[in-house]
């Protein structure tokens, strides 16, 4: 089974042989690529029922029923979770996942890739006594992602690590990227909003600036 770039990356991030719980598996690809090929236990879980359906019949099509639990559920409703699990929450927006994570018992490592707000996002995790061990940004048929592995602990971070990442920060293709994405949004900014321009144009000075 082929994964897309996005799910390929995430699965790089997930510690070998530990159990997975995917909140919003979808199809259940990466349940069924880290359950054949990272020692994984998975437990497949999303909210749609038609999503769920099409998950079981993926895993089963390859044998791992009795490997890959699958559950329909809100969240991590009714999941038992220990500090060992890999959380994965991908696809959904930052207040989504927010909402999934702060009514739920979490384990020591989550790994999450937002839709939008990655800044609150961040702020946020680390405020619940997390701290950022990796982030990727990668283009997947021509969308951006970010994908962020947070760990329990605790580590100061200033205001432009939340805004920018303090990983990706130094990662080339990413301020490229922002720098592109920033200067189209400023072109189509009429001259007379001051402010609003003024904003992006701070954006790109500290990105050029970015250490």
């Amino acid at each position: 089974m082929k994964l897309s770039r996005r799910l390929q990356m995430i699965a790089t991030l997930v510690d070998i042989g530990v159990k997975v719980i995917d909140v919003g598996c979808d199809h259940a690809y990466l349940d069924i690529y880290l359950t054949l090929n990272n020692s994984n236990n998975c437990i497949a879980t999303d909210i749609n029922p038609n999503a769920l359906a099409i998950a079981r019949k993926n895993i089963e099509k390859e044998g791992l029923s009795e490997k890959i639990e699958t559950k329909l559920c809100d969240g991590l409703d009714g999941i038992q979770v220990s500090d060992t699990d890999n959380i994965i929450i991908a696809g959904m927006g930052t207040q989504t996942i927010l909402n999934i994570i702060k009514k739920s018992n979490l384990s020591d490592t989550l790994i999450i890739a937002s839709n939008n707000d990655t800044d609150i996002l961040r702020k946020e995790i680390i405020n619940l006594g997390y701290i950022i061990d990796s982030e990727i940004f990668l283009i997947d048929k021509n969308k951006p992602y970010i994908i962020i592995k947070f760990k329990k602990g605790y580590k100061k971070y200033r205001n432009i690590d939340y805004l920018f990442g303090p990983i990706l920060k130094y990662n080339k293709e990413y301020k490229k990227y922002l720098n592109n994405y920033y200067n189209s949004i400023l072109k189509k900014i009429s001259k007379t909003k001051i402010k609003v321009r003024f904003k992006y144009r701070l954006l790109l000075l500290r990105i050029k600036f970015l250490i």
